[in-house]
């Protein structure tokens, strides 16, 4: 379970730019493409939060879908299979992912 150890690197950051005031709400954008299963991220950012000292900091996700463009047609589509990702208008392999691989603390709120 990748979650836990995200969870960790996501508390690192939080503590960070916390500088010691209390954390309400944690907001972390994932893309689709990250594999990570929002409720087990849920379930170990409890099991960390408590560790780290922030047992009321809630956390926010935003999921990301994927998206790709095909640099043979051109076609822009949601990615909705796994590896390896084609174009489904030309059946091209060869794809610009634009979005779907984010993993981000977009903001926090402290008091």
């Amino acid at each position: 379970m990748h979650e836990l150890s995200l969870c960790e690197a996501i508390a690192g950051v939080v503590k960070t730019h916390a500088d010691g005031r209390h954390v309400d709400v944690v907001r972390v954008r994932v893309g689709a493409l990250r594999q990570v299963v929002p409720e087990s991220l849920a379930f170990c950012w409890t099991l960390v939060r408590d560790w780290q000292d922030m047992p009321d900091a809630e956390l926010e996700l935003e999921c990301v879908e994927a998206e790709a463009r095909c640099r043979a047609c051109g076609y822009r589509s949601e990615i909705t299979s796994a590896w390896p990702i084609r174009c489904p208008d030309c059946a091209s392999a060869d794809v610009d992912v634009l979005r779907g691989n984010e993993f981000l603390v977009t903001s926090l709120d402290v008091s």
